[in-house]
């Protein structure tokens, strides 16, 4: 019988051997070929079963699966004590807890005396671009469930289980209808994707400073494009609607943004350009964008400056770039009216800009940007429902009101001026004196503001018939 030590000596020289093989396993065979080789001798040695595995992915090539985020929401209702690890959230305004999954872990369920099993799958994937010159790649994460049942009950599963949660999972999410807005953030693994958080803004068609024949133009066009669906497929449109909101600051297209979510119970995807540097991750993240949503691009004009689509584009080397590995004009207008954009249903997208002259001629091309809103200073009517609803002010002979409501026509100010003087203070008499004061200064400023009153409203007037005609035009 060998010495313990020859044993020891014995058991080091192959330790040392299979880890050198492994070294140069990983460094001389790619990778796929290792994941092919382990695939082919798991399946070598594993048992027949008698069970069935669907897996649903949570992305289904470059759009977002929506049977994945059904069965999310339809298992956060059941807990195992098989699983053992959640997440739980709850934000200032949900009622009770947010049940998510923090890694991998089971669920039993029960269908028609059917028993199923739910597992979560939560790992990290690294993907190497085929442009970038180091081997560093990104890394992102790839989720997905898998659902395991007996063979023989496999007919039954897809054609009523499988409907079963989609349906209650699509009446949860009705029942538990809480806007999200959504942005761009880069997660543990250095990769762009969407995060979310409830959207809270108060801002509605009822509290919105706007001019009431433009308010109700844009609510019929929003309950139109709602009932419309049959329409956009009969003639061969994906089923979309553009808004370009245009005006000096502060005059409520932030808020008319939040108005329109908080009127359709949509959800928003705030886009900001500053950490997209390709066409290819521009239209991965657009893809990404659920149905019954707001895409919001905010002060487009000023919020990424976008190469012509005519220049030569070359690297360091003086070789031509593929357009995938930058931002274009092109590659967001194709998601807006080109082939990309059929990629999903009932979408809304909104540019903001506060020079209108300024934008591409593309972005204003007819057909990609259905209404032109205007949004104006402050007028007479608007004034009214900003004094409603900051002060509570109704009568129009309230003190100094009339006056202010005169001053308002000439002055050229914004929402958000009188907004500001508003706040100063709690007593209403207080505001409006000081709002006065405010007013007649900006008028002087204006140069003689007070004789353009009728013209003021007169323009006023055409631009919103204009706006009406438009948008027939545009339907």
């Amino acid at each position: 019988m060998p010495s313990a030590a020859t044993m020891f000596q014995t058991y080091a020289s192959i330790s040392t051997a299979i880890t050198m093989f492994k070294t140069m396993i990983h460094q001389l065979v790619p990778q796929q070929v290792q994941l092919y080789i382990e695939t082919k001798i798991r399946s070598y040695f594993r048992p027949n079963s008698s069970n069935v595995t669907l897996v649903i992915e949570e992305r289904d090539g470059m759009g977002i699966n929506d049977a994945f985020t059904c069965a999310e929401i339809y298992l956060s209702a059941r807990t195992s004590p098989e699983f053992q690890r959640f997440k739980i959230t709850k934000r200032p305004k949900d009622t009770g807890i947010n049940v998510k999954f923090g890694n991998c872990g089971k669920i039993t369920d029960s269908f028609e005396e059917i028993e199923l099993v739910w597992k979560f799958v939560n790992e990290a994937q690294k993907s190497i671009l085929r442009f970038q010159a180091d081997d560093k790649g990104d890394f992102s994460e790839k989720r997905s469930f898998e659902l395991s049942f007996s063979k023989e009950h496999k007919d039954r599963i897809l054609n009523c289980y499988i409907p079963f949660v989609l349906n209650t999972a699509k009446t949860m999410r009705d029942e538990k209808k809480i806007i999200q807005l959504h942005s761009l953030s880069s997660n543990c693994y250095s990769s762009i994707n969407w995060d979310s958080l409830n959207f809270e803004h108060p801002s509605t068609f009822e509290t919105l400073a706007l001019e009431p024949a433009l308010k109700k133009t844009i609510i019929q066009d929003l309950d139109k494009f709602l009932r419309r669906k049959e329409f956009y497929r009969r003639v061969g449109k994906a089923w979309k609607r553009g808004y370009l909101l245009y005006g000096p600051p502060g005059t409520g297209k932030s808020s008319l943004i939040a108005a329109i979510a908080n009127y359709l119970k949509f959800d928003i995807y705030d886009l900001e350009f500053s950490n997209i540097k390709r066409d290819a991750d521009l239209r991965r993240l657009l893809l990404s964008t659920k149905n019954r949503s707001i895409l919001v691009i905010e002060d487009i004009d000023c919020s990424v400056t976008m190469p012509e689509r005519s220049e030569t584009r070359t690297n360091y080397n003086g070789r031509s770039r593929d357009r995938d590995q930058e931002i274009t004009l092109g590659g967001l207008l194709n998601f807006i009216d080109g082939l990309w954009s059929s990629c999903g249903d009932e979408r809304i997208v909104i540019f903001t800009t506060n020079n209108k002259e300024k934008l591409d001629p593309a972005l204003l091309r007819p057909g990609r940007m259905d209404m032109h809103i205007h949004m104006s200073y402050l007028t007479s009517e608007s004034f009214t429902v900003l004094a409603n609803n900051y002060l509570e002010i109704t009568d129009p002979l309230y003190n100094n009101f009339k006056e202010a409501q005169e001053l308002i026509e000439g002055a050229q100010v914004s929402p958000a001026e009188v907004a500001e003087q508003f706040m100063k203070s709690e007593d209403p008499d207080v505001c409006l004196e000081s709002l006065v004061k405010f007013l007649k200064r900006k008028r002087i400023t204006n140069n003689g503001g007070a004789n353009t009153t009728h013209d003021d409203k007169q323009l006023q007037l055409k631009r919103i018939k204009a706006l009406s005609i438009h948008n027939s035009l545009h339907s």
